[in-house]
């Protein structure tokens, strides 16, 4: 794939419209790194001028911040800030809500102002523009699919309408859980649950979580987040039903019916 990188842009004084935060699961984790490029070739096809940070880019520092390690988390923010801010960037968008939140939230305090998107309210612009054109009969016409709100994205940024926008644009049938948008369970990877063992207890919270989703009929399973989407493919594998069900990024839905 031809992804524009930061600095070979910028060598050449150009400066992109937006810059994609690919964090650290669209980077190394394989799962994800096919929501990524499938954000990617989203953003190739529309022809929005971007450009991504490539081996510029650190973590955000959301996960060590969780974990207790204020120093280091500071570190790696002013780091991230100075990047930034050098390159004058202006508008950031990212596939990970974890990302989002502390770029929107927490850089501020340090020094770090930026414009930050989620990628779901940044597909939602994109669609209703027209940007995006979903086909006639899309591969996900009349099926069903149940949404997952991401905590970062629904509870700490109030972001529920978006992701929803998305779905139905695909011509499919969106059916909720029970517990859903601003009373949706997590699916137990936040706070940095996602690197450490679990504490002892009688169900794990994404055995749950999926429990619910299974019991929709749905034969999709959207999420807006890289950790959620690991949490509900383990959930969705234990249950033995990877025949039957699917667990996809809103970015790879949108890729596969465009």
């Amino acid at each position: 794939m031809q992804v524009p990188v930061m600095a070979e842009m910028f060598a050449n004084g150009q400066s992109p419209d937006v810059l994609f935060w690919v964090g650290c699961s669209g980077s190394f984790d394989q799962r994800a790194q096919k929501i990524t490029k499938a954000f990617a070739t989203i953003l190739n096809k529309v022809g929005v001028n971007y450009a991504i940070l490539g081996k510029e880019e650190m973590c955000t520092g959301d996960p060590v911040r969780r974990a207790g390690n204020e120093f280091m988390f500071q570190m790696m923010a002013y780091q991230n800030i100075q990047i930034l801010n050098n390159y004058g960037i202006k508008k950031i968008v990212t596939a990970c809500p974890h990302c989002f939140n502390t770029l929107k939230n927490e850089y501020p305090d340090l020094g770090g102002n930026y414009e930050v998107i989620h990628h779901a309210t940044f597909l939602q612009q994109l669609i209703d523009e027209g940007k995006i054109k979903m086909q006639e009969g899309g591969v996900y016409k009349g099926k069903k699919i149940t949404y997952h709100d991401s905590c970062y994205l629904g509870r700490a940024n109030n972001i529920y309408e978006a992701p929803r926008k998305v779905l139905e644009a695909l011509d499919a049938e969106l059916v909720e859980m029970k517990r859903c948008r601003s009373k949706g369970l997590c699916c137990g990877a936040g706070g940095a649950q996602m690197f450490k063992e679990e504490e002892k207890g009688d169900t794990r919270i994404n055995i749950e979580r999926t429990n619910e989703a299974l019991e929709t009929g749905a034969s999709v399973v959207a999420s807006a987040c890289p950790f959620c989407n690991t949490m509900l493919t383990d959930g969705v594998k234990n249950k033995e039903k990877e025949n039957e069900v699917v667990v996809l990024d809103i970015a790879e839905l949108v890729a596969m019916s465009i």
